[in-house]
């Protein structure tokens, strides 16, 4: 019985290691395109009473939006970590992965929404639920970019 179950999970690893040596040059391009040099970058920054975000974006050659952002907020820790997503008409939903202070045992990852109006991103407030670990955007639920704190003027981005 134990030599059996050994074959069964020595058979399941060869699979899935040649599952992966066979993938077609077109999923390794796309992987690649997905990770390459963006074709624009800009960076912003939003101020609102003592707190302060600041927003380095990449757009991808895909449609792709990366970046990275940092969150200031009075009394409390610094938020550092990248944000992934894409535009949706004038709306950009992207996913933002961070850690909170030096702690970097723990990683959050929270839904957000971008609304571009000129060289304006506003960020909008929206309900949110967790299933099982994972947060979004409930649907149905508009997010309002009217009443918002958080408005990002252009910056020039800081060579770092």
């Amino acid at each position: 019985m134990k030599n059996l179950g050994l074959f069964c999970l020595l058979f399941a690893c060869i699979g899935f290691q040649s599952c992966k040596k066979n993938q077609s040059p077109k999923v390794v391009e796309a992987t690649k395109v997905q990770t390459g040099n963006p074709i624009t970058v800009q960076c912003y920054k939003a101020l609102y009473q003592e707190d302060t975000i600041e927003l380095k974006m990449n757009t991808l050659k895909n449609g792709k939006i990366t970046g990275d952002m940092v969150m200031k907020f009075f009394n409390m820790p610094k938020k550092v970590g990248k944000i992934a997503g894409e535009f949706r008409g004038d709306t950009l939903f992207a996913s933002y992965t961070f850690i909170q202070g030096t702690y970097d045992k723990i990683t959050y990852k929270n839904p957000m929404a971008f609304l571009k109006r000129g060289n304006e991103l506003i960020l909008g407030n929206g309900k949110i639920e967790s299933t099982m670990g994972a947060s979004y955007f409930v649907k149905g639920v508009p997010i309002d970019f009217e009443r918002v704190k958080f408005k990002f003027k252009t910056v020039d981005c800081d060579a770092k």
